[in-house]
């Protein structure tokens, strides 16, 4: 069995029909009837209902046309990583979603520009999940996300945890009362002020899941398109928002950060690549985050490329 038996295979799984299967692969039908017969002669099953108009899949064949689709999405993917691992050595390309690069993510650019001068960095803002159509597409070489994906294709190192923050307006009362931490049961009346909206999933949900894990409903929250313009309104006394701690510098003349209770409560930085990469360029760049959180003194466990 070869990929191109997979691929004409779902070419007349989808279009119902030899013929116009044929002539979106641009071959001539009676040598396509011939490659899925010998097809079904290998596995020793019918894949195809050949006596309907159009034609039908048997069980076994919708089982093997939903396992088809998937390896022929493993092969392109391997192709395009391929591709973009050749044109690696130039340039790296960093994803990114916006909370981050609010972070130490400049720093962490500017350790690795020192180390090496002549690479061209490109940064792209993408969500978790961007981030993870990115990487196997090809498109970029490394994303530093918060939340967590299963894919094959790709690792993901949590580089750490990071505390979460409520940001309050100054003439809040839990800023005027000058309150040392909160809980989330605090919070399920006040009115949150969440994002980005779109894409999905995203850090909305994240926040929405940790208040649902303990039983809890934020009943009042509205969803804003990004991270600064929840900040914006929280400056100007519109409600309240969660951020990360590394944050807390932003509008400081007009919001009062709040810790949670004991800092229980983090959001992972997430680092992706694609599996088994081992590029030099990766190395450098986990080296100089780590050591960034070791002059911040920040609580990690180490991963290695």
């Amino acid at each position: 069995m070869e990929l191109r038996h997979l691929r004409y295979f779902v070419a007349v799984a989808e279009e119902k029909s030899f013929n116009k299967a044929a002539a979106r692969l641009y071959i001539s039908q009676p040598p396509l009837s011939r490659q899925i017969k010998q097809l079904e002669e290998e596995i020793g099953v019918t894949l195809i209902d050949r006596e309907n108009r159009p034609l039908k899949l048997t069980e076994a064949g919708e089982f093997f046309y939903d396992h088809a689709i998937q390896i022929l999405k493993k092969s392109d993917d391997l192709r395009t990583m391929t591709i973009r691992k050749g044109n690696f050595d130039n340039s790296l390309s960093i994803g990114f979603v916006s909370s981050i690069l609010y972070g130490i993510l400049p720093r962490v650019i500017a350790r690795f520009r020192e180390v090496h001068p002549n690479i061209e960095i490109k940064l792209y803002e993408l969500n978790s999940w961007q981030q993870t159509q990115a990487l196997t597409e090809g498109k970029i070489d490394v994303g530093f996300g918060r939340l967590l994906f299963e894919d094959a294709s790709i690792r993901r190192m949590v580089l750490r945890e990071e505390d979460l923050v409520v940001a309050v307006p100054i003439e809040h009362p839990l800023s005027k009362e000058k309150c040392k931490s909160l809980s989330l049961i605090d919070l399920t009346n006040e009115n949150l002020l969440l994002y980005p909206t779109a894409p999905r999933p995203s850090f909305i949900d994240y926040v929405l899941d940790l208040f649902e894990t303990r039983n809890l409903k934020a009943n009042y929250f509205i969803e804003v398109r990004e991270l600064h313009i929840a900040l914006g309104l929280v400056a100007a006394g519109e409600g309240l928002t969660i951020v990360p701690k590394t944050l807390e510098h932003l509008r400081g003349q007009e919001i009062t950060y709040i810790p949670f209770e004991e800092g229980i409560l983090t959001s992972p930085i997430v680092m992706s690549i694609r599996h088994f990469d081992k590029s030099e360029l990766l190395e450098t760049l986990l080296d100089v985050t780590y050591q960034i959180y070791d002059e911040e003194s920040f609580i990690y466990k180490r991963e290695y490329i």
